[in-house]
């Protein structure tokens, strides 16, 4: 018997500039109605023309910051999915505008059990406790382990989900 996703169903929106992610999401997310966008201005049409459980974002090349600010306005839960942006000043970014989480497209295969932690609702804590595992995995290996210690924002902001998830 296969188990269901609370996903099923769910309205998602996926903005990417790279055809090839787009389709690996919705092979992803097959058990959700997803609308794509390839550009900034179709996923600002679609972000105000229809309501939406979840929205994916791309950062680099859809502008997908200023995507983050229209889709947090609109009460969405925002997922960043990023490849060649996945920097530390992203992620801040990222964290400071509301988004619910934070991907690494080398992680896209984890992208299903990081939106169903947002969407049964979980402590928004844990959504970040949960995408930070990659996140910071990616980041080591990029900028070394301490990259967080070299910002007294990631510094705070990691103790803040330790302390709320004590």
């Amino acid at each position: 018997m296969v188990k269901k996703s609370i996903l099923d169903g769910k309205r998602v929106l996926a903005v990417d500039d790279e055809p090839d992610v787009l389709d690996t999401v919705e092979e992803l997310l097959d058990m959700c109605v997803l609308d794509k966008a390839a550009n900034f201005d179709t996923a600002l049409n679609f972000l105000y023309s229809n309501m939406y459980d979840l929205v994916i974002l791309d950062i680099q090349g859809v502008d997908g910051i200023e995507l983050l600010k229209h889709s947090v306005a609109r009460g969405f839960p925002t997922v960043m999915l990023t490849a060649h942006a996945a920097t530390p000043e992203a992620l801040k970014h990222s964290i400071t505008l509301g988004a619910s989480a934070f991907l690494p497209k080398e992680y896209i295969s984890n992208l299903q059990e990081i939106l169903e932690d947002v969407m049964l609702g979980k402590p928004q804590t844990l959504w970040w406790l949960h995408s930070m595992k990659f996140v910071t995995n990616y980041f080591d290996k990029k900028y070394g382990s301490d990259w967080k210690e070299k910002d007294e924002f990631f510094k705070n902001f990691m103790e803040s989900l330790k302390k709320e998830n004590d």
